[in-house]
């Protein structure tokens, strides 16, 4: 899998792509494919505020519910509202329709100290190896 050149990516597999002040959140293909089959994607609401680090919702699948973390601190403006009915979506294109939130980021430049998509797929490398 390559990873949008574009993004940054955390630890804990969420991804950010930025526009200006604007980031777009998900979870990537390596976490789907982790969790397996997606049946329910639970979301914070706009307007609610997100910390870097801190839970903004969980995904849930046929194997695990997993939380997922926000990669930047900021306000909702948009939730991918088509997520509630066809959360299967995730699994099918997790960089691309499958986008959890969109946010008003209040520091944009904290998302350089996020992982690039080469320095991401080096560390799913170096986590399958271990």
């Amino acid at each position: 899998m390559t990873y949008p050149e574009n993004y940054r990516y955390t630890k804990e597999h969420e991804w950010i792509a930025l526009e200006g002040d604007v980031g777009t959140i998900g979870i990537t293909d390596f976490a789907q494919r982790e969790l397996g089959d997606i049946i329910l994607v639970d979301l914070p609401k706009a307007g609610a505020h997100l910390d870097e680090h801190q839970t903004m919702g969980t995904v849930e699948s046929v194997k695990a519910v997993s939380e997922i973390y926000s990669p930047i601190t900021g306000d909702v403006i948009e939730v991918n509202d088509s997520l509630a009915s066809a959360p299967e979506k995730v699994n099918q294109d997790p960089h691309g329709a499958a986008w959890f939130v969109k946010v008003k980021v209040s520091n944009p430049a904290a998302a350089d100290a996020l992982m690039t998509a080469d320095q991401y797929a080096d560390y799913i490398q170096q986590k399958a190896g271990s």
